[in-house]
């Protein structure tokens, strides 16, 4: 089975449905777990007001590390250690990013999970979990939940 699985979080319901999912996997196999953040970049143009960059990029990075520490904690809950890494676009896709992470730890599997947008809501916010899976190196686990399934996750979260 697969020892070592790779889990891109967002702190969104459907990652934590992921999470849960991992942690089925990973107490079966004994499977080392890496939960990764990546902090998107911030490209924010208006002449008419100033914007802190430095201000906003620490309340990103504090929000990762929030969401990452969250995340690890429920993984122990669950009985599983997980390793958690924030990392930052830099101006790359944050497809590109976690395939780039996945490779570098050696990922045998990714989990991830996916809001299952379709028509222009797709277009408009574009798809991770596609971008993953259109040029992804090992397989990849997409956790979609349905409604009710999602509202149950957010209300434990």
């Amino acid at each position: 089975m697969y020892q070592r699985i790779l889990v891109p979080i967002d702190g969104s319901a459907t990652s934590n449905l992921a999470l849960q999912e991992v942690s089925k996997l990973a107490k079966q196999h004994s499977t080392q777990v890496e939960l990764v953040y990546v902090m998107a970049d911030i490209h924010l143009m208006d002449a008419n007001s100033y914007i802190n960059y430095d201000e906003m990029k620490e309340s990103l990075e504090r929000t990762g590390r929030r969401i990452l520490t969250e995340a690890q904690t429920l993984m122990q809950q669950a009985g599983v250690a997980a390793e958690v890494k924030l990392l930052e676009a830099g101006g790359e896709r944050i497809a590109g990013v976690i395939l780039e992470e996945a490779r570098r730890w050696s990922a045998e599997l990714i989990v991830i999970g996916t809001h299952g947008r379709s028509g222009f809501s797709r277009v408009l916010f574009g798809s991770v979990a596609e971008g993953i899976v259109r040029m992804a190196h090992v397989p990849v686990l997409l956790i979609r939940g349905d409604k009710s399934q999602l509202r149950e996750t957010e209300r434990r979260t």
